[in-house]
Order: structure tokens, then sequence, then C-alpha cells
């Protein structure tokens, strides 16, 4: 029987989707183990990371596929695409173009700590998003 060149392949059949089609992803570095960002992936963003080894997600504000750094030039290069032991969320382990994965223009969006009663920034700004991101026309 031949498989339909339009279906999922069976690895992504595999998965637990949730009601909106999305599985949450966690981008790790590769060379630190920081986690960098959790973001969502649909069928074809799945694919296409996996085929083009540059991660794409779903964004769910725009509703369309991004390429991460598609706007920032802050690629992650995938080095390995992991899923848990229920095959409700995957990892991607990550080379961070850049050392940015936040659009705040820190190395990761989790750089706030929970302090007594109040969330503390604890990571930097290597770079101010306004010198990395284009202004909209």
């Amino acid at each position: 029987m031949t498989r339909d060149a339009d279906a999922p392949p069976s690895w992504i059949d595999a998965l637990q989707w949730d009601e909106n089609g999305l599985i949450p992803v966690i981008a790790q570095d590769a060379n630190s183990g920081r986690v960098l960002m959790l973001a969502w992936m649909n069928c074809a963003a799945l694919r296409l990371s996996a085929q083009e080894g540059v991660a794409t997600y779903w964004s769910r504000s725009r509703q369309r596929l991004w390429k991460k750094g598609e706007e920032s030039g802050h690629v992650q290069r995938i080095r390995a695409i992991r899923v848990d032991c229920d095959g409700d969320a995957v990892l991607l382990i990550v080379e961070q173009q850049g050392g940015i994965a936040c659009h705040t223009g820190r190395e990761s969006c989790f750089f706030r700590e929970l302090a007594g009663e109040d969330w503390q920034n604890i990571d930097p700004v290597l770079k101010e998003p306004r010198d990395i991101y284009r202004p909209k026309p």
C-alpha cells in the first residue's frame, strides 16, 4: 500500500495532539542544557522542523507558521527531536544562533524567578529588542 504524500508520517501520527491540533515544544540549548523557551507546533511545523533541521513553530497569536529567527536572525538549528513518555510533549535540542532565544533580548524566556511574592528578572538583556527587530511598516 502506498502512502499519501500529504499524509503525516507515522511518527507524527503517534503523538498526542491537543484539541487544536497542537503539541507543546520545549527548546533546550544543546551545549548548556538550559531551557530556552516553550512554544507550540502543529503537524506542519513539526514536519518542516524535522525535514529542514531548523525550528519552525506555530504562532498562536499570529495563527501562522514561523521559523524561529525569521526576523531576529536567532535561528535554532536542531540537533535532536525527542518526545516524552506520553507522546504529548516534544523536546528540541538546539544550537541557538546568536545566544538569544527570547524576544526580550535574553538568552532564555525563563528569566523571571519567584522571590517572596514577586517575580524578579534574574537574567540580563543581552541585546535590546529595538536593536534586534525591524520596525513594522
